[in-house]
């Protein structure tokens, strides 16, 4: 089933269920989903890539509020609890990201293969060929650790 059909039959069992915090999430993805079909230069269709997208980047922002609202203590916890309900919420609509070993083995195939030496130079490889699959925070930390090894 194409994304936003199931983005909108999610929205249909929340709305039947009366679950609002599932009800608001699903139609903020949905604005953010309609803001880039009206964005000015958009041409092209709305497809599964693009909504993961939209996902991936509102997800994004959900983590760098969450960040922000450690610091809160007690006055920001009911915040950061639906934060981390709707980032998770998020990740059902996202292809799996490899983890830290996988990531790693995939760092260490490319400096052997592109002979790379510099991590921004490295991390821009790695996410031309693996976009959505990979953590670009996690392969710019293992692909500095990696460089930094003697030889």
């Amino acid at each position: 089933m194409p994304l936003e059909q199931e983005l909108n039959q999610v929205l249909k069992e929340a709305m039947f269920k009366k679950d609002q915090q599932t009800a608001d999430v699903v139609r903020m993805i949905k604005t953010k989903i309609m803001e880039r079909r009206t964005a000015a230069g958009f041409k092209g269709q709305v497809d599964d890539p693009l909504i993961q997208d939209v996902i991936a980047s509102y997800q994004k922002t959900l983590r760098k509020a969450l960040e922000e609202y450690a610091s809160t203590g007690e006055r920001g916890a009911e915040m950061r609890t639906q934060l981390e309900f709707e980032i998770n919420f998020c990740d059902r609509f996202l292809p799996k990201k490899l983890d830290e070993a996988a990531t790693r083995a995939l760092v260490k195939e490319t400096i052997a293969k592109s002979g790379v030496n510099q991590a921004g130079r490295l991390v821009g490889e790695i996410m031309k060929t693996h976009k959505g699959q990979v953590d670009a925070a996690m392969v710019k930390k293992i692909a500095e650790e990696e460089l930094a090894r003697p030889k």
